[in-house]
């Protein structure tokens, strides 16, 4: 099982996420960030805007996940 925060996931807060695989730790922050959306919590807004403009390109977005993987590869278990 590994720790990551919404900010070390590109996120606004200090949120803490616990998983064990990088797919499970990406739905986790994807549901955090929902949330905080539904909430109108201005800085989860602004940082969902701005991976919305990285989706719309392919190699930025894969580079930006490949980046996140090996934050998570790099984490020290718990």
């Amino acid at each position: 099982m590994k720790t990551m925060t919404c900010k070390q996931l590109s996120g606004a807060c200090d949120q803490e996420f616990h998983a064990d695989t990088f797919e499970e730790m990406a739905k986790l922050s994807q549901m955090h960030g929902r949330d905080m959306y539904q909430k109108g919590e201005k800085e989860h807004i602004k940082k969902m805007n701005e991976m919305m403009e990285l989706m719309k390109d392919p190699k930025a977005m894969k580079k930006f996940m490949d980046d996140m993987r090996k934050e998570f590869d790099a984490s020290p278990e718990d």
